[in-house]
């Protein structure tokens, strides 16, 4: 949950957090959603967070099968 996902984004590609995505070297953005309010920004990320890492993939390529780096679109 986040409120400036460009920002948020560079701060991964760049490792300025701590965390998975410095620790595992993950800088790709393959993935995103959008919502109107915090409450149903809230409700999905603990929905997601129950998900199997299958259900995840799917997901993930449902709308981005070549898992191509999706940063270019928000910039």
């Amino acid at each position: 949950m986040i409120s400036d996902l460009v920002k948020r984004v560079w701060e991964h590609q760049n490792n300025a957090v701590d965390g998975f995505t410095k620790k595992d070297d993950v800088h790709n953005l393959v993935y995103f959603e959008l919502h109107a309010d915090m409450i149903a920004v809230i409700a999905r990320e603990k929905q997601l967070k129950k998900w199997n890492r299958a259900w995840k993939i799917e997901l993930i390529e449902a709308g981005n099968p070549e898992w191509r780096d999706l940063w270019e679109e928000i910039m």
